[in-house]
C-alpha cells in the first residue's frame, strides 16, 4: 500500500483527498495525523511492511525553531527507513494556495495593496522561508513587521486569508470553499466580496489546474507513478 500522511486537518486535509481522487485515482490511503507531532508519533510506532511506502506532507519552515527540531527528527526516521518514508518538499498548504497563479483572478479580490505584498513575498521565498533581504517595498516590510509572532507560515496563512475571505473560496473551514472544486462559483456575501471570474467552470478542472500549478506540481511529482509530460503531470498506475 502507498500512504499519504498529512498534518493538515480541515480544508488542507480536504485538498489532499482531492489530489488523491483527481490525480492518483484514489490509489493512495490519505490520512491526517492532525499535527507535525502527530506524524512523528505515528512514525515512531510504525511497523513498515515490505510493500508499504509512506509519503509525508509535513509543513516545514526554517524560521520556526520548533518545526525545525521536529523536521530533524522526521528526517532521521526517514533516513533509516530505506526509501519507505518519503518527505514531500513543502512549506505549508497555505503556500500552495498563495502561489497559485490564478488566485487573484479567480477570487476577484480588489485589495491592490495585498496583491502587491503577495507578489513581493512570493518573489522572496528561498529555502523554506521569506528572505527579508530580498524585499525593498516599504509597505510589504511594514506588513511583515506587524506580526507579533512572525514566521513564514503565519504570513502565508494571513495573506491567504486576505484573498479568500469569500466563504466560497475559503480555505479555513472543514472543507475547501465550494468554488475550488464545484462546477459553479456563485456567492451572495454580506460584505459584497466578489467571487471572481474563473476561466473554467468545471469543478474538477479547476482543481486539476491548482494541482498542476508549479508549486503543487513540484511536490506530487516526487510520488511514484507520475512523471512530467510537457508542462503537466500525467498519471501512471501506481
Amino acid at each position: 500500500m502507498k500512504y499519504l500522511w498529512a498534518e493538515d486537518t480541515g480544508a488542507g486535509f480536504h485538498f489532499w483527498k482531492l489530489v488523491n481522487q483527481l490525480f492518483f485515482d484514489d490509489a493512495l490511503v490519505v490520512e491526517s495525523k492532525e499535527s507535525n507531532q502527530g506524524i512523528l508519533d505515528a512514525l515512531s510506532d510504525l511497523d513498515i511492511k515490505e510493500d508499504n511506502v509512506y509519503y509525508i506532507a509535513f509543513d516545514y519552515v526554517v524560521d520556526n525553531q520548533d518545526i525545525r527540531n521536529k523536521y530533524r527528527m522526521l528526517k532521521s526516521i526517514a533516513d533509516k527507513a530505506e526509501g519507505k518514508i518519503i518527505i514531500l518538499d513543502m512549506i505549508c498548504f497555505e503556500y500552495l494556495i498563495l502561489a497559485f497563479d490564478k488566485l487573484v483572478e479567480w477570487t476577484g479580490t480588489g485589495k491592490t495593496d495585498k496583491i502587491k505584498i503577495r507578489e513581493e513575498v512570493l518573489s522572496a521565498i528561498e529555502n523554506h522561508r521569506i528572505d527579508l533581504s530580498k524585499i525593498d517595498d516599504e509597505k510589504t516590510l511594514q506588513y511583515l513587521a506587524g506580526f507579533k509572532r512572525y514566521s513564514t507560515e503565519r504570513v502565508m496563512k494571513s495573506l491567504v486569508g486576505e484573498f479568500t475571505q469569500n466563504e466560497k473560496w475559503s480555505v479555513k473551514g472543514a472543507l475547501m470553499g465550494e468554488c475550488w472544486y464545484k462546477d459553479c462559483c456563485v456567492s451572495e456575501h454580506p460584505d459584497n466580496l466578489r467571487c471572481g471570474k474563473p476561466d473554467v467552470e468545471d469543478g474538477n478542472e479547476k482543481m486539476r489546474m491548482l494541482i498542476q500549478s508549479e508549486e503543487v506540481h513540484k511536490i506530487i511529482s516526487t510520488i511514484i507513478g507520475y512523471k512530467k509530460e510537457g508542462d503537466k503531470l500525467e498519471f501512471h498506475t501506481l
